[in-house]
């Protein structure tokens, strides 16, 4: 049975060609097409505007031109449009997972199709033989005419056919009636899980696409700024202290200073050394190693990572599994009072629970903020505090 099953594998669309090929070309097609403009997007949105041209354009409703919105309202603005972002990330997270999962579940239905499709055939070519020899003993009985029927499981459900035939003949005809149904339910799950991915897929766009024109519109506000501004803006509001950072925006609109050298090294120890158990040490250890990478939305590193997909990876160094999404993530394990963090823990913002970062104690977290900013050390009461999780 096995080199049957082999040999049937092979072509991979037998036999759900028939039934998704044609309305499934089409969606791939129309999803190809929306990913291409996409990625257009990405080439075309971080370019600056030009000179003059007013930021209502692409930024602000309330028609401002560029020159009468001061740096601080550009800052507002771009954490506004950052934050953003973010929650459109944590939707195209979930349905980058959701689409995964409908990928491997499609793969799964067709071998499991092709499996029986093939014993459907080993049954089929045993009522062939039964059917040969009856018409060479000059009888054409019940199973020529199912083999020869325009609609073979309409004539099956008559229940004359098992009445008439004789044991060897019931067995046959029973086993190829069970197996042809068995082959159109696994067909009709693979029709249902196609369309399930081309629907996932439609949204995976959906958010990509708001995520770049978000990113996008943040990078033309800011490159409207002088040198100067920006690094005042940095200095106003960078990740690690300074004016502003009670207030509900990001306030780390650009790269602030990272921990370096020796001292990096013992507040890693430091910190893993007061993680609550073993996992959390090493998913803090994790996270001072990736101080610095860039932010990269969607990404789960090595070499890059947005905010959950960051503590994703430092948990995963612990052994602990965690879901994609900062929604998902928040019922990793126990609530934890803000009064109770311990390195290690999951520490949520806003009320969407749109960003998250890894608690490394003394009121700190190690975080991805958003693009331009590279993971860091910041303060949790630098973004409005929402709920914290230990995973277990």
């Amino acid at each position: 049975m096995t080199a049957t099953v082999a040999s049937h594998r092979k072509p991979r669309q037998h036999p759900l060609a028939a039934l998704t090929g044609g309305a499934r070309s089409a969606r791939t097609a129309r999803t190809a097409a929306t990913l291409a403009l996409a990625g257009a997007a990405t080439a075309t949105g971080f370019a600056p505007a030009a000179e003059g041209a007013p930021v209502a354009a692409v930024a602000d409703g309330a028609g401002r031109a560029a020159h009468r919105l001061t740096p601080d309202r550009v800052k507002d603005r771009v954490n506004a449009l950052y934050q953003e972002a973010e929650v459109a990330t944590q939707s195209y997270n979930g349905a980058k997972e959701a689409a995964g999962a409908a990928r491997e579940e499609l793969s799964r239905l067709q071998d499991e199709a092709a499996r029986r499709t093939a014993e459907l055939n080993a049954a089929r070519g045993e009522l062939g033989t039964v059917a040969a020899s009856q018409y060479r003993s000059g009888g054409v009985d019940p199973t020529v005419r199912l083999l020869l029927s325009a609609d073979p499981q309409r004539y099956l459900d008559g229940a004359a056919v098992l009445e008439r035939a004789g044991s060897h003949q019931a067995t046959a005809v029973a086993g190829y009636a069970r197996r042809l149904g068995s082959v159109r339910q696994i067909q009709r799950r693979a029709e249902d899980t196609a369309q399930r991915l081309a629907d996932t897929e439609a949204a995976l766009t959906k958010h990509r696409v708001t995520v770049v024109h978000k990113l996008g519109a943040a990078e033309q506000l800011l490159n409207r700024l002088t040198a100067e501004q920006r690094q005042r803006m940095a200095g106003h509001g960078g990740a690690h202290g300074g004016a502003g950072q009670g207030r509900a925006g990001r306030g780390d609109g650009l790269p602030g200073k990272l921990p370096a050298g020796p001292g990096a090294a013992a507040a890693a120890a430091q910190a893993a050394a007061q993680a609550p158990d073993p996992r959390a040490a090493r998913a803090v250890a994790y996270a001072y190693a990736a101080l610095g990478k860039p932010y990269v939305w969607g990404a789960t590193g090595p070499s890059g990572f947005d905010c959950s997909g960051l503590t994703q990876a430092a948990w995963k160094s612990g052994g602990v599994s965690l879901p994609r999404t900062t929604y998902t993530q928040i019922s990793s394990g126990p609530r934890i009072d803000r009064s109770q963090l311990a390195p290690g823990d999951l520490v949520f913002f806003y009320s969407g629970i749109s960003h998250v970062g890894l608690y490394i104690g003394d009121g700190k977290m190690i975080h991805a903020p958003h693009p331009g900013a590279p993971v860091r050390i910041a303060p949790i009461d630098q973004m409005p505090f929402a709920a914290a999780t230990r995973p277990a």
